[in-house]
């Protein structure tokens, strides 16, 4: 039962865009197709997800044991990096269309505070492996989820008729600050 709160909770009360305010950048830039933002989605979900696993195991068995655990913000951006690149690679061969639409903002997954933020808020919060693990994907997945509403709305924005000076970047960031208000509805569920 603490799994599947701790799911909801990663995906919806604390989803780590709308209330963490963390992977802002790729939420903002890579919103403006639904296609897009599905693929970045994927990318950042099995990139959480797998850096979850790996720095928990990194974390538990090198860096504690050996007391290295301050080196630990250095590690994970390491691990991180070097899953990024595999998912680059793989992208590249098997899906070139997604890798050419997803641009810079691939490999800015990298840099993505919300992929460090939950490795880092795993082992501060002491979860076992299963816990990092269900933490990463589910906040990967609501990653996703506030991601793809987001290119939706940008979407029907391109084909109404709004004021110019709300034209761009005004409308999403306001489309952005609804969603996040909109979110805080899901606080009633843990």
């Amino acid at each position: 039962m603490n799994i599947i709160l701790l799911a909801i909770s990663a995906a919806f009360v604390n989803n780590v865009v709308l209330s963490q305010f963390m992977g802002i950048c790729p939420f903002l830039g890579v919103s403006k197709k639904i296609s897009t933002a599905a693929g970045m989605g994927g990318a950042v979900i099995f990139v959480m997800t797998i850096a979850s696993a790996v720095t928990s195991l990194i974390y538990k068995f090198v860096l504690v044991p050996f007391e290295l655990d301050y080196l630990n913000t250095i590690v994970f951006i390491l691990v991180i990096a070097a899953l990024v690149q595999f998912v680059e690679m793989f992208l590249k061969k098997s899906v070139p269309s997604l890798y050419e639409a997803l641009g810079v903002y691939l490999p800015l997954i990298t840099t993505n505070c919300a992929v460090l933020g939950i490795a880092l808020s795993n082992v501060q919060k002491n979860y076992n492996i299963l816990e990092s693990v269900v933490n990463g994907m589910f906040s990967a997945v609501g990653f996703a989820v506030a991601i793809i509403i987001l290119a939706g709305i940008r979407e029907k924005l391109e084909h109404s008729d709004i004021p110019e000076s709300f034209k761009g970047a005004p409308s999403v960031l306001i489309a952005a600050g609804l969603m996040a208000m909109a979110f805080t509805g899901f606080s009633g569920l843990i």
